[in-house]
């Protein structure tokens, strides 16, 4: 795409810098400002330097970054708290910092400045707290921590944190003390190298048996030559653009040895990207790893209900360098797009794999279940443990199995020294172990080691018996046999432990027999003996429940288990939303129920689709749950219908909530041409025993079948997305004209675009036009494609997007562009989302945009040069006015696949309506006359009034429901005798007519007017005249 003057183009770089600008702005470290700077005014281009050392030009660039930026701290702040008399003077000096980045930032908080300020200045409470004090600090500190995003609030354990903090209770660091058998240690340099010690000798190379050892010497004398003169795509040079993708998929993670973070990546000018580019091809191409980056500090992290004192109960999680992680992801982009291009994966290993998750083994489990439940089989399933699977994964396996799949050239061979020579140091607070040496394994916290382990392990699930099935994710390997003959399934699940043992033996894996588990799932009555199932003669335990992928599954599959154990913790949970919620000082709903929905309601959703086949008398206990959290959220009060509660905050009941997320779920798997979830179609004699025997519940895919049917939903064909169809390395790059940048269309006369246009075409005569254009209205969804004379126009299913329908339009013109013989060509389009969808490609890009961006490749190969435009729509251009009509008067049905992003918001609807007509049922209930359709209602920002409002609209006040608390009569009113209620005060008693004329000038007046959407601005002085404000 040439022939079109810089300053007229508008590309993906561009978007790129703006938003790094936008975001260098925004940074609460103003060293990291700096660095922009100071790099482009004295950068030094590494580029001609190709005779020096690859660490010696390392060593240059961490220099130049650290003194861009002041440098990082190496070592975590010690916590200062202030002594008990100086509480008040640091609240008042957080108060101080909180009102200037409050100022500093137009009225919204940076979070991340106030967290830092936190952690400058913390106080030590005093031993008694005074009830006023204590909701002074927690008010000025929670509410400056308010509205949480979902990316902020991850658990229930950050949540509480938080709220501590505001209370000044703060977790001290503590050094544990650990007992090793022989002797105890609590020097934190004693503990630091215990733990060093424990984590050496787990991935040592004596850790393993002596018959793997005799398999291990014989197999790495044998050379692994990965040279190749043949020239592989996937070893060509790093490009720019992988480079920026690798930048804006890392997320914030603490620096390595080096002390450089991300965010000091993120805001290098061009050329010192251009230095950090020219380092990784000198790297990826002399094969020369970085000695720096075979360094790493490991972060000991104690693994949840473990014996803090034993030194094999935690976790290593090494800090590496993320110059090398920013390499690490560039090279597995390509690593994976191989691998998954030539099915060297499994496809019932989900793990870490694009559009797969953990539901899929949790479905096809429950799937094999059913079905064996009602052919009245049983089911046996094996849950294996992996004893340190990371730590003790065989390197020369690893890199084996990339010989054997034919990888050749620059990937392997810098895999290869990745792997190699590794050390550590574990980092207690201020103090670091010696080094030690990780001889074997994958180091846990880079970028790779999932990628390379999953290659190596999965080919487990290759060597299971033809009547056994298997599933993965990562390292979670379950096994399961179904049979009428529970001897017959004991001896082929014995067979198949036999053959994965051996493989472990012949790779260097071991299984735990004490916590790998066995269920069998069965319902038939009488006695039945368990399988007696071993490893190595240590008997596998026979369990009646086991948590797998975080559901727990019980022998019935009545997921009462889970069920009880969910609502428990959701409980606990609650108490969050209790301290938050107090009506004087407390977050606003919104707030509220962002927290909500990442703390709780997310736990609920995990899993629902497949939990939801429980009986409706145990889903039931979910639903007190989710009542309770939305009265704490809207301080509605304890009388409150629940249909007032989810209309109020806008939230689905829980039995609508499972069913959109259900059909999202199977909507998204029919999307994936491979995913193991879309092939789960029923046998016809299968279909005929269920249908036979209705008291069975239905696997997953015919349960959503049958949510579809009743609700009539209309759905064609859903579009499959193939994410191998660009490869890392040569991802189209994508740009557009805009010769209207300059002009704000409110503020300009259409006469003036128009001359801008022929301005335009004037430069770009040699250029043919096409217009093309999208419309959407309620019941048609249409594009339309102008080529000189030739009018095209085609109407789309109504389940299409406006977004789909230019999409669509584009992919249609540059079709009839293939068919002609000129090969200049600029393509007019009003949709400046559809120019900045083709601008960002990913994997997760709209699958119209990746069609387009492939046919528009395949064109430029054929020699066309297309260019693409953006014209302001309705200013008098022709041929947009005329495509748009064309676009709006479609009558040809064209019949296209949907895609899925599009599907989702269908369902969406979908939902909503149905939750709809539920609502329009609920006549009687009060909130429904002020509000008569469900919709998202603004939020008053004082927190007490709110709930006043809310309590008024619901129609449950303290005034007027407490009897029903209390056991209590009926208040009445003592002027017109009549049952006291919400309607009565602010409608028909007559001893507030004047009040109602001084406040409303009318007598005559109705509940939507005054508690509607929009409230009456006077409601609560007129509450507060009469004396009912406190009363509610």
């Amino acid at each position: 795409m040439s022939g079109h003057d810089p300053e007229d183009t508008f590309d993906s770089k561009q978007v790129y810098d703006c938003e790094q600008a936008k975001a260098l702005a925004a940074l609460p470290d103003t060293r990291i400002r700096t660095l922009s700077q100071s790099s482009a005014n004295s950068v030094q281009d590494f580029t001609s330097q190709e005779e020096d050392d690859i660490d010696a030009l390392l060593n240059d660039l961490r220099k130049l970054i650290n003194s861009s930026t002041g440098g990082t701290k190496k070592n975590p702040a010690i916590r200062t708290h202030l002594p008990l008399g100086k509480v008040e003077e640091g609240n008042r000096l957080l108060d101080h910092l909180e009102r200037i980045l409050e100022g500093s930032t137009g009225g919204k908080i940076n979070h991340h400045q106030v967290e830092k300020a936190h952690k400058e200045v913390q106080v030590d409470p005093p031993p008694q707290q005074t009830h006023k004090h204590k909701s002074i600090v927690q008010k000025d500190s929670i509410n400056s921590n308010l509205p949480l995003s979902y990316a902020q609030v991850t658990s229930s354990k950050h949540l509480w944190k938080k709220v501590k903090a505001a209370n000044g209770v703060y977790k001290e660091f503590s050094i544990p003390v650990l007992n090793t058998g022989h002797a105890s240690y609590s020097s934190p340099l004693d503990v630091a190298n215990i733990l060093g010690q424990t984590f050496a000798q787990v991935s040592a190379a004596d850790s393993y048996n002596s018959s793997f050892v005799a398999i291990k010497n014989r197999a790495e004398r044998m050379t692994l030559n990965f040279s190749s003169r043949r020239p592989f795509p996937y070893n060509s040079e790093f490009r720019m653009f992988e480079l920026k993708a690798a930048l804006s998929k890392a997320h914030d993670s603490s620096p390595g040895p080096d002390g450089i973070a991300y965010s000091m990546l993120r805001h290098l000018n061009a050329v010192s990207l251009s230095n950090l580019l020219y380092l990784f091809n000198r790297v990826w191409r002399e094969q020369s790893f970085p000695r720096q980056w075979q360094e790493a500090v490991v972060i000991p992290i104690l693994k949840p209900g473990k014996d803090p004192a034993n030194p094999l109960h935690y976790r290593p999680i090494a800090l590496t360098s993320v110059l090398c992680k920013t390499l690490e992801r560039m090279v597995n982009a390509r690593l994976v797009f191989e691998l998954e291009k030539q099915g060297c994966i499994p496809p019932l290993q989900s793990g870490f794999r694009r559009g797969r998750s953990t539901f899929d083994n949790i479905v096809h489990l429950e799937t094999q279940i059913r079905n064996a439940f009602v052919r009245r089989n049983h089911l046996v399933s094996i849950f294996f443990d992996v004893e340190k699977a990371y730590d003790r994964t065989w390197r020369h396996g690893i890199l084996r199995k990339l010989y054997n799949l034919g990888f050749k050239g620059n990937l392997p061979l810098f895999i290869k020294r990745f792997l190699s020579s590794r050390t550590f140091r574990v980092r207690l607070g201020n103090f670091y172990s010696d080094p030690f040496n990780q001889v074997e394994g994958v180091p846990q916290g880079s970028v790779l080691s999932v990628t390379l382990f999953i290659l190596h392990f999965s080919e487990i699930l290759n060597h299971l018996p033809l009547s056994v099935t298997g599933t993965l994710y990562v390292d979670d390997l379950q096994i399961s046999c179904q049979g009428c003959n529970l001897r017959l399934i004991e001896r082929q699940l014995q067979n198949a432990i036999s053959k994965i043992v051996s493989w472990c033996d012949e790779n260097g894996h071991t299984l735990s027999a004490e916590k790998s588990k066995c269920v069998h799932f069965c319902r038939k009555r009488g006695i039945h003996l368990d399988p007696i199932l071993s490893i190595r003669n240590d008997a596998i335990p026979i369990v009646d429940e086991i948590r797998f992928l975080g559901v727990i599954f019980d022998r019935k599959l009545t997921f009462l288990p889970h069920i009880l154990q969910l609502r428990k913790k959701c409980e606990k949970s609650l108490n969050i939303l209790k301290v938050l919620s107090c009506t004087s000082w407390g977050a606003d709903r919104t707030s509220l129920l962002r927290i909500y929905q990442a703390v709780i309601l997310s736990r609920i959703d995990y899993g629902c689709f497949v939990y939801g086949s429980a009986r409706s008398s145990a889903l039931r206990r979910l639903d007190t749950v989710h009542h309770s959290a939305l009265r704490i959220c809207s301080g509605a009060f304890r009388t409150s219908p629940v249909e007032s509660l989810y209309t109020i905050c806008h939230q689905l009941p829980l039995h609508l909530r499972r069913k959109k997320l259900s059909l999202q779920y199977y909507f998204r798997a029919l999307s994936h041409s491979q995913h193991p979830t879309s092939h789960m179609t029923l046998p016809a004699t299968l279909r005929r025993i269920y249908n036979a025997r209705p008291s069975h519940i239905l696997p997953f895919c015919e349960r959503v079948k049958s949510i579809i049917q009743d609700s009539e939903f209309n759905f064609p064909d859903i579009q499959t997305v193939d994410f191998q169809i660009f490869p890392p390395w040569n991802i189209p790059q994508f740009s557009f004209l805009n010769p209207f940048s300059g002009f704000d269309k409110s503020k300009t006369s259409p006469v003036i675009y128009q001359q801008l246009f022929s301005f335009h075409r004037s430069r770009y005569s040699s250029y043919r036009p096409i217009f093309t254009d999208g419309s959407k209205a309620v019941g048609h969804v249409g594009c339309g494609i102008i080529f000189d004379a030739d009018i095209s126009s085609f109407r789309l299913h109504t389940s299409f997007s406006i977004l789909s329908a230019e999409l669509v339009a584009i992919f249609y013109a540059l079709q009839k562009i293939s068919l002609s013989f000129q090969r200049q060509f600029c393509i007019y389009t009003d949709s400046m989302s559809s120019l900045e969808t083709l601008c960002h490609p990913h994997f997760q890009m709209h699958p119209v945009a990746m069609e387009i961006l492939g046919l528009l490749q395949t064109l430029q190969h054929r020699g066309f040069c297309i260019l693409f435009c953006w014209i302001p729509s309705h200013v008098g251009i022709a041929g947009n006015e005329q495509a748009d009509h064309s676009a709006k008067t479609a009558a040809s049905l064209l019949h296209r696949e949907i895609p899925y992003c599009d599907v989702k918001k269908s369902v969406a609807r979908c939902i909503f309506s149905l939750w709809q007509e539920t609502w329009d049922l609920q006549v009687r209930n009060k909130l429904h006359y002020i509000k008569p359709s469900i919709g998202l209602w603004p939020v008053l920002p004082i927190r007490g009034a709110d709930v006043k409002l809310t309590r008024l609209r619901i129609g449950h006040t303290r005034a007027t429901h407490k009897h029903l608390l209390f056991g209590e009569r009926v208040p009445m009113c003592p002027t017109c005798n009549v049952e006291l209620t919400v309607y009565h005060i602010l409608i028909e008693c007559s001893n507030f007519n004047r009040h109602r004329i001084h406040f409303f000038n009318s007598s005559f007046l109705t509940l939507a007017e005054l508690l509607g959407e929009k409230h009456h601005p006077d409601i609560f002085n007129f509450l507060k005249a009469i004396r009912f404000l406190t009363c509610i």
